[in-house]
């Protein structure tokens, strides 16, 4: 049977070139079982007439998918579809239920659902004055060298790291590079047997918290803090301690007696950017020490220290193996790169390792493998830079920008980072204050998901400079400054 061009269109939701499409639409139509074995294609010049598109396009595109067996050539005779094309199971899809009689809010209790996250749109990218943490700037990125690291790592000499199961190992290139560069920057020597690949530092987070907590531990955290270590400590059933931070971070002699693990950000503070003074890491290992609790130091925004002169990681100071360190290549990459890594003694690696192995083996090796390349062939040290100087400009505009509207800082950090936090007029709701800048094309972070749920202020909130442009920050601080003294102006009087 011979298929007619018009069973072919081009519509709107296919992606990639001509080429690709054209591929897609006779793949699918084989795989669906509309086109069957045997059955004639159109000749490249009249699918071609058909779709709008050149001959040699169709005609690769044909080639292409002779060599996936989708279709064969016989000659002057033209493409038919292959015998041995792949299809799809021939049964009749069962009716989709129409009302699930199960209840699994009360079989699941809510236990994951129910935590609160930090959220934002999935077009942030669209809106005008992005003031969100924590995305890439396509600007900055380096795509033409990552393309060329992903492109060697999916190549034939690569194929055992591209197709293999670890099982519970990581790609040795990358651990190499890791040991003998990312971590001596920081202070830390360790070997691999005291390294584990994680995926970004909120799986490293949930590891530690599943390894190191549960009902009868108590750990202490830092108010305000990251927002999603308190869900994972609620999953363990431990409890929590919430230990105010001030302009140094965490302090040793606030940390309550008991306590067994201490989770803290010492580089940059999240979310204040405060940097822990060296003084006061000193005091926190001995404290660790002579109260017998462990230490997990998340290394956030280490990299993006440009202001003053790095300091040494906690796990630099640990003599007895009681800080647990948590890095992230996600920030300084790109955030969907999510590969991060722990550094810790052998005992608490080797019970990662197996718990990590249970829930997702490893990370993707393809992925473990590019990033080896772009670490080695020192591309990362070169987007890094880039960063810092890009992020550098962007603060100070940001800085200028804040004084001239008259907003308040409540923590910048001495040494760096990607945002400023502040605060608002107390009264002023900066939920309501980010629901109504969103409509002027303005995103800002509330605060309150950063505070102990029991004692939450409403007027802190979170500016970030990491992916709006130098020219749009001032007009972008201007809208938010006008909203704050909208909100302030109709705020609620209280009684006297």
């Amino acid at each position: 049977m011979a298929i007619p061009p018009e069973a072919f269109f081009l519509h709107g939701n296919l992606n990639g070139t001509l080429q690709q499409r054209i591929r897609q639409l006779v793949a699918e139509g084989i795989v669906a079982g509309r086109f069957r074995a045997c059955d004639k294609m159109p000749s490249s010049r009249g699918l071609a007439a058909q779709l709008g598109v050149s001959r040699i396009t169709v005609t690769l595109a044909y080639t292409d998918l002779v060599a996936s067996d989708y279709l064969t050539s016989k000659g002057r005779s033209g493409y038919f579809v292959s015998a041995s094309a792949p299809l799809q199971p021939e049964f009749e899809v069962g009716p989709r239920a129409l009302a699930v009689q199960v209840d699994y809010a009360q079989r699941t209790g809510q236990r994951f659902s129910g935590a609160e996250m930090l959220r934002r749109p999935a077009d942030w990218a669209s809106f005008r004055y992005p003031f969100i943490y924590g995305q890439a700037d396509a600007s900055l990125f380096d795509h033409q060298n990552w393309r060329q690291c992903a492109v060697r790592a999916l190549g034939k000499r690569d194929f055992e790291a591209l197709t293999s199961d670890y099982y519970d190992r990581d790609d040795p290139l990358l651990i190499e590079y890791i040991l003998r560069n990312i971590l001596p920057r920081r202070g830390i020597e360790a070997t691999g047997a005291e390294v584990l690949l994680t995926m970004g530092a909120q799986n490293a987070l949930w590891l530690a918290g599943q390894v190191l907590t549960r009902p009868g531990v108590r750990a202490a955290v830092e108010n305000p803090g990251y927002p999603s270590l308190r869900g994972i400590l609620a999953q363990t059933g431990a409890a929590v301690d919430w230990v105010d931070v001030d302009e140094g971070g965490l302090p040793p002699d606030a940390i309550p007696a008991g306590v067994n693990v201490v989770f803290t950000s010492a580089s940059h503070h999240c979310p204040t950017n405060a940097t822990m003074p060296m003084a006061r890491r000193r005091a926190l290992i001995e404290a660790a020490s002579a109260r017998d609790f462990v230490i997990v130091e998340d290394d956030y925004e280490f990299e993006m220290s440009f202001l003053k002169a790095v300091s040494p990681a906690l796990k630099s100071l640990d003599r007895e193996g009681r800080v647990v360190h948590v890095g992230s290549f996600s920030k300084s990459i790109f955030p969907g790169l999510r590969l991060g890594y722990i550094v810790a003694p052998e005992g608490f690696i080797r019970e990662a390792r197996a718990l990590r192995a249970l829930t997702l083996r490893h990370p993707p090796g393809h992925i473990q493998r590019t990033a080896a390349y772009f670490l080695s062939l020192g591309h990362y040290d070169a987007l890094v830079n880039r960063m810092k100087q890009a992020f550098k400009r962007r603060r100070l505009a940001m800085g200028e920008a804040m004084e001239a509207a008259g907003l308040q800082v409540a923590g910048q950090g001495g040494v760096g980072g990607s945002s400023f936090w502040m605060v608002a007029p107390e009264g002023v709701d900066t939920e309501a204050l980010a629901r109504g800048l969103h409509a002027q094309g303005v995103l800002i972070e509330p605060g309150r998901v950063f505070f102990d749920p029991a004692r939450a202020p409403r007027n802190y909130y979170r500016l970030a400079y990491s992916t709006i442009p130098v020219g749009r920050i001032a007009e972008g601080v201007g809208l938010i400054a006008a909203g704050i003294a909208r909100a302030d102006r109709c705020k609620p009087v209280r009684p006297v």
